[in-house]
């Protein structure tokens, strides 16, 4: 078993209007010594902005902005900015977050060259409604039964409500290219898809229309585990690693009291990240403390960050949707963790 450090809470709410309800799900990127925080702050009414703060190593708080960094501006977010990661490719930084209208809850980009100034790029996720998804996927039993089974789909289905569309969360990027293509991973839950192409241009609604009636070939994931069997969605931007892309991701197990959401790992091929090397049976850490078992929602660790100090490396993720926690655990240690459950040593067993 790796050994897991709960450091516990980082950063809690405060009295300042935007961020007055809760503080959670902070994506994390490493400048030098110091780690960004982009987390999302919601105020009274559960409406959801992203504020920033910089750490001086990995936890100690010395800058946080008194007013959100990103803010609703368009009709596909006027409800939230959710949600945020980051990552830097070829010198720009990408920061996704799930963008909210009260309906749809879609992936959204906005880009950066200094973690100041964001310019948006609107949504970069498939927009298809129940009935359009249905129609793409040729009404496949196995997409029906994993795909418009989740999220009350058939209500939106059966009431033909058009508005409503499949939603599409989790977004991050890989932090580089990969055989020359952007790579991202998304969410249709259940499972956890990969998208590759050559430039953001390249994402056209023939695009989607292509990959949405391919998407088992696009999957990289789906739920195996007891803990994760509900669904699973991508957490932190992966690591690179000698052994594959190092992957901090949720899994999810409802239960009669409610839904838990755990922090999980698994290893993606280094070079055609479809393919899963190595996945842990077990969690990486799920609730335990008070803090994580009750608040907003009970029973969340939600991890969206990672920061890499030599071995160590932290977690960051929110807790109960109320507050950002930590947790450190030795790199080299997980990756020997993962080694030992391979899809290899699956076959074998």
């Amino acid at each position: 078993m790796v050994h897991v450090t709960k450091e516990g809470i980082l950063l809690e709410r405060t009295a300042l209007t935007f961020e007055s309800h809760g503080v959670l799900n902070p994506g994390a990127i490493r400048e030098g010594n110091s780690v960004h925080l982009f987390y999302r702050a919601v105020r009274d009414g559960n409406h959801s902005t992203i504020g920033h703060c910089r750490l001086d190593g990995p936890h100690e708080v010395v800058e946080r902005s008194s007013k959100p960094v990103i803010v609703p501006e368009f009709p596909y977010e006027s409800l939230g900015v959710e949600d945020p990661r980051i990552c830097q490719i070829d010198g720009t930084y990408y920061l996704t977050y799930t963008a909210y209208d009260g309906t749809n809850a879609l992936g959204a980009l906005a880009l950066s060259e200094d973690l100041i100034n964001f310019r948006k790029h609107g949504i970069i996720v498939p927009r298809f409604s129940y009935t359009e998804f249905e129609s793409l996927t040729k009404g496949g039993r196995d997409i029906e039964d994993r795909y418009l089974g989740y999220c009350n789909c058939e209500p939106f289905i059966t009431g033909n409500q058009l508005h409503q569309q499949i939603w599409d969360k989790d977004v991050l990027f890989f932090p580089q290219r990969i055989n020359g293509k952007l790579c991202f991973l998304h969410r249709i839950k259940p499972d956890i898809q990969i998208v590759r192409m050559d430039e953001l241009a390249d994402l056209t609604t023939e695009f989607w229309e292509d990959y949405i009636s391919r998407l088992n070939e696009h999957t990289c994931l789906t739920p195996k585990y007891d803990h994760e069997i509900s669904y699973i969605g991508a957490g932190a931007p992966p690591i690179e690693t000698e052994s594959g892309w190092l992957l901090i991701y949720h899994g999810v197990k409802c239960t009669p009291e409610g839904n838990c959401y755990s922090a999980c790992a698994a290893l993606l091929d280094l070079y055609d990240p479809r393919k899963e090397i190595a996945r842990l049976p077990h969690p990486l850490f799920s609730p335990e403390y008070s803090w994580e078992l009750h608040g907003e929602v009970d029973h969340v660790c939600f991890p969206c960050g990672t920061a890499l100090f030599g071995d160590t490396l932290y977690i960051y993720y929110g807790a109960a949707d109320r507050q950002i926690a930590y947790a450190s655990l030795s790199l080299a240690e997980l990756l020997a963790e993962l080694k030992l459950n391979t899809k290899a040593h699956e076959t074998l067993s």
